[in-house]
C-alpha cells in the first residue's frame, strides 16, 4: 500500500495514492469520499491521514493488485439528480464488464438521453470507485474518459485480465 501523504484542511481532507496509472488525489470528509482526480504529482502534504481516506487508499491498492473487485466506501459525489441517477447505474456495472451509453439510458428509463448520459459520465467526480471506465460506445469502441483514453483502456484490460484467470 502506498499512502503518500495527506492534508487535513477545514474541508475537504486530501490524500494521495500513487497508482499504476498515475497519482490519484483522493478528496473527502470524515464521512464520505467526494472526489478522485488524476494529478501529475502529489502536493499539499502533511503527516495526517484520515481513517476513511486511508481505507480508500487500501481498497484502491487492493483493486490495482487484483485483490478487490468491489469497493465498500461511503461516496458522496456532488451533481444534479440526473447525474446522480447515471452514477448510481454505473456502480451496478459488474467488474470486468462493459455497457453502452444507450444501455445506461435504458436502465434509467431514458434511452434517448445518450448525449446527456455521456456528459454525466464525463462529470463523474469519483472515477474508478464509480466505474465510468466501464461505459463504451454502442459500437464497442472506447470513447471519452476524463483521465485519458489510455487509462480507460488500461483499467478495462486490468479487470478483464483477472477475469480470464478465473
Amino acid at each position: 500500500m502506498n499512502i503518500i501523504k495527506s492534508q487535513l484542511d477545514f474541508n475537504p481532507i486530501i490524500t494521495y495514492y500513487q497508482s499504476p496509472i498515475g497519482f490519484l488525489e483522493i478528496r473527502g470528509t470524515a464521512e464520505n469520499i467526494t472526489a478522485i482526480h488524476f494529478v501529475g504529482s502529489e502536493t499539499k502534504q502533511s503527516d495526517q491521514v484520515s481513517t476513511l481516506l486511508a481505507g480508500c487508499v487500501q481498497q484502491l491498492d487492493e483493486y490495482f493488485h487484483h485483490k478487490r473487485w468491489e469497493f465498500d466506501l461511503p461516496l458522496s459525489p456532488q451533481g444534479t439528480s440526473f447525474q446522480q441517477s447515471v452514477w448510481d447505474e454505473l456502480r451496478k456495472i459488474p467488474y470486468g464488464l462493459t455497457v453502452s451509453y444507450l444501455e445506461i439510458g435504458k436502465r434509467i428509463g431514458n434511452p434517448k438521453a445518450v448525449r446527456a448520459i455521456g456528459s454525466a459520465n464525463g462529470a463523474n467526480p469519483i472515477p474508478i470507485l464509480i466505474p465510468c471506465h466501464r461505459v463504451i460506445g454502442a459500437n464497442g469502441k472506447l470513447v471519452g474518459y476524463g483521465g485519458g483514453i489510455w487509462r480507460k483502456e488500461w483499467l478495462l484490460k486490468h479487470e478483464q485480465n483477472i477475469l480470464a484467470l478465473d
